[in-house]
């Protein structure tokens, strides 16, 4: 075994925190690499590719159960060439293998399990698979040998099965192009929203119930496009069933990944960096949309908790914090009855049992944590009065101070671009929605480490940075959520040093990764490393596919630049995915919000004034003020303007009356007339 440092494997000089757990196992791992697929060539072995991430529960279960055990490291070691890959550096290896799968089993999840030959065609694939077998399912110590004996007894078995698979996967790649994208398929998700939501935790669905926030984004604007009241009540209810909710980590702010139940109440316990930057979004939107404050308070609590634990000291946030700590699932999070009277005494300890639903056996089943009884989730069955909330406060501080002192879960402290982008975009928007300039820092200080750190010479992005190191060639995602906190700080700063690097990116983004022959935008640029197929993303998951951000960064540009081009690759995304869409409308929410926008009617909003002044700032928070969500706005000051008549060049002539502030609102590219009035400026949004 080719060791880095004695009782390690080759994982040792990664990167990548989930391959760091894996160092030290027996089994003789190799990264992802031509070092691992000659050694399968030359030694004739299959290879075992186990894919994860560092915060994943069942995958440091198989880890402890499998990989760390001698027997099944002997197994593999002898018979196989084991990689090990982590989904979120490379996410173009996962969604292949995943696909992959999910045409096998019928389903799939991580830890990922696949047995493929040299050439990286797959013959098995499976999840977690436990060391021995039970229930009826095949362990590790029986399906090694079992396979090991189909590489050599019977190859031409495992040339049929990689070759049917090969087939499936790539027909699973075949255009499903139609035609444009129209209010129909938009009413379609509407409707289907509607048969699945759960009118009464909220959400969509049974169990398990994710959050799903780019779909309550999708209906919010439904309902700000229509009126639709009944929009409006599925996005409250879920907002503030989650908000309520054990989902909810009502101590230290912040959502967990997903609940297991209908109610809300028991997550998988793992924090993603993601989930943080979607539902902020979702809850800035809908205060803006209602003023409702819980919603304001929510936004605060995830930037509060980002902030506090989830930025590095050069800006840029970490990727997730695990759902294990001391080996159990949740345990960092969980209270008992008595550790509460401990920390708070008994008339504190008293109200919150009462107000946050807890028991001395427990409130929610020990089997489904392995967690012994008497453990509680802290939440809410009905809103905190006033009163209750400035109590809270203060019960909340005292938790938190004594929840610190316990061991914390490990902490995934990669930087990624994507998941960074999308961050930038959610603190840009709140900041200024919420009038907080410290988001805005936040988010612009983020930004600065990516164009700094994570762009190689020829400026290209980079997707990872860790240590002072960044590497992997970005991928799809990497450039459309990054385009997004670029727009999204524009609209915040008015710098127009943000534009121009969105309108950069955005053309090499389509230089390298669109489709000539089908449209959309590949998932890998047209240099990247040759996989089994090139993948195009368009479905939307735990957050929007790169395709349907991308869709809707061009839209914003094509209405801020008056450059039809972004209108008319946008639209091919659309067409590109149209067949998939109307099978299943609800998995394209954030696509089919981006063709609602191009639908309108879309504003183009120029405020031409003095940027200091108080009246162009009266005009700004009045459009900040309102919730138009359909709209873009320009601001052409009334000197050095140079600078955003170069990238909007149709600004040149909108210039301020009188030297006063002015507004120029246009709809679907038709212009009213010019006016220094706020309520004629409104009023002019409010025309549909």
């Amino acid at each position: 075994m080719n060791q880095t440092v004695a009782g390690t494997n080759r994982l040792a000089n990664a990167r990548s925190p989930y391959l760091l757990q894996h160092a030290n196992n027996p089994v003789d791992w190799y990264p992802w690499g031509e070092e691992a697929f000659a050694a399968a060539r030359d030694q004739n072995k299959p290879i075992f590719l186990s894919i994860g991430y560092a915060t994943c529960h069942w995958c440091h279960v198989m880890a402890h159960e499998s990989f760390e055990d001698e027997a099944v490291a002997k197994l593999l070691n002898d018979h196989y060439i084991a990689i090990k890959v982590d989904r979120e550096e490379r996410p173009d290896i996962d969604q292949i293998y995943m696909t992959v799968a999910q045409m096998m089993t019928g389903s799939g999840g991580w830890p990922l399990t696949i047995v493929m030959t040299p050439d990286k065609k797959p013959f098995f694939a499976g999840t977690y698979i436990p060391k021995e077998g039970r229930f009826g399912r095949m362990g590790m110590l029986e399906l090694l040998p079992r396979l090991n004996q189909l590489w050599t007894q019977e190859p031409e078995r495992i040339t049929a099965t990689t070759g049917a698979v090969l087939e499936a996967l790539v027909k699973s790649q075949q255009s499903s192009a139609g035609d444009d994208l129209t209010s129909n398929d938009i009413a379609l998700a509407v409707a289907r929203s509607r048969e699945r939501f759960d009118a009464r935790n909220g959400g969509f669905g049974s169990r398990p119930k994710f959050p799903s926030p780019h779909q309550l984004i999708f209906l919010l604007r439904q309902y700000a496009a229509t009126g639709d009241a009944t929009l409006l009540e599925m996005v409250e209810t879920t907002l503030q069933g989650m908000r309520r909710g054990g989902i909810y980590d009502h101590v230290g702010f912040g959502f967990h990944r997903y609940s297991t139940d209908e109610f809300w109440l028991l997550p998988h316990f793992e924090k993603m960096l993601y989930d943080q930057a979607m539902l902020m979004m979702a809850y800035t939107e809908a205060y803006q949309a209602t003023k409702d404050p819980l919603y304001a308070q929510t936004a605060h609590e995830i930037a509060g908790y980002i902030s506090r634990d989830m930025t590095s000291s050069e800006g840029g946030f970490y990727s997730a914090e695990d759902a294990d700590s001391e080996g159990e699932e949740g345990k960092f999070y969980l209270w008992t009855t008595e550790e509460i009277a401990s920390v708070l005494g008994s008339k504190d300890a008293r109200w919150l049992t009462e107000r946050f639903n807890l028991l001395a056996r427990g409130n929610f089943k020990e089997e489904s944590t392995g967690l012994p009884s008497g453990n509680n989730i802290l939440h809410l069955t009905s809103p905190l009065s006033k009163a209750d909330a400035q109590r809270w406060a203060g019960i909340q501080a005292n938790l938190l101070t004594h929840r610190e002192a316990r061991v914390r879960p490990s902490l995934d402290d990669k930087i990624l671009t994507d998941w960074n982008g999308l961050m930038i975009a959610a603190l840009a928007q709140a900041g200024h929605i919420l009038e907080t300039p410290a988001y805005v820092e936040a988010a612009e200080k983020a930004l600065g480490l990516i164009l700094d750190k994570l762009r190689d010479g020829e400026g290209r992005l980079l997707h990872r940075y860790r240590g002072g190191h960044a590497g992997i060639a970005a991928h799809l995602d990497d450039y459309a959520f990054l385009v997004w906190g670029l727009l999204n700080l524009y609209e915040a700063t008015f710098n127009t040093g943000y534009l121009a690097t969105a309108i950069e990116l955005t053309t090499d983004m389509l230089d390298r990764f669109w489709d000539e022959q089908d449209g959309g935008l590949y998932f890998t640029a047209d240099d990247s490393e040759k996989l089994l197929i090139r993948n195009k993303d368009l479905y939307d998951g735990a957050i929007p596919s790169g395709n349907s951000a991308a869709a809707m960064n061009l839209l914003r540009l094509g209405r801020i630049t008056g450059e039809t081009v972004y209108d008319e690759r946008a639209a091919a995304i659309g067409r590109t995915a149209a067949g998939k869409v109307e099978q299943a409308p609800t998995s394209f929410t954030y696509l089919l919000t981006a063709t609602a926008f191009a639908l309108g009617p879309t504003y183009e909003v120029v405020i031409a004034g003095d940027p200091a002044a108080a009246d162009t700032q009266a005009m700004l928070a009045a459009l900040r003020e309102n919730y138009h969500p359909s709209k873009v706005v320009v601001l052409r000051p009334n000197n050095d303007n140079e600078a955003i008549i170069k990238l909007a060049p149709f600004t040149k002539n909108q210039l301020s009356l009188g030297g006063a502030a002015t507004a120029y609102v246009c709809r679907n590219q038709t212009c009213d007339t010019p006016t220094t009035d706020i309520s004629i400026m409104l009023a002019g949004l409010n025309r549909k």
